[in-house]
């Protein structure tokens, strides 16, 4: 059975940093990474890391936010620096690529 269960997220300034992560049993998956879905928009990716540490990051995020991951622990980091109102909504976790996997969400605010 496969479970992904996340921490961090909360309530902070625009400019400070957030920390969420992420930890993944059951099974083991080359990709992971981070969704977000804001009031009334749809999901998207925020960003992906593949097992050999290849990164995608959204547009929207790039040069401030940083994906990393332990394949030791099995677990998938974001770390949320420089942030912005619009950088408001609710965190997924997700692994896999055919058959995606979602943790249960966390959510960021970040007020201004």
């Amino acid at each position: 059975q496969v479970q992904l269960v996340e921490s961090g997220g909360g309530l902070v300034q625009a400019g400070g940093s957030l920390r969420l992560s992420c930890a993944v049993s059951g099974s083991i998956f080359s990709i992971m990474g981070w969704y977000r879905q804001a009031p009334g928009k749809q999901r998207e990716v925020v960003a992906h890391i593949i097992s050999g540490g290849r990164t995608y990051y959204a547009d929207s995020v790039k040069g401030r936010f940083a994906i990393s991951r332990d394949n030791a622990k099995n677990t998938v980091s974001l770390q949320m620096n420089s942030l912005k109102p619009e950088d408001t909504a609710v965190y997924y976790c997700s692994a896999g690529a055919g058959t995606v996997y979602w943790g249960q969400g966390t959510q960021v605010t970040v007020s201004s």
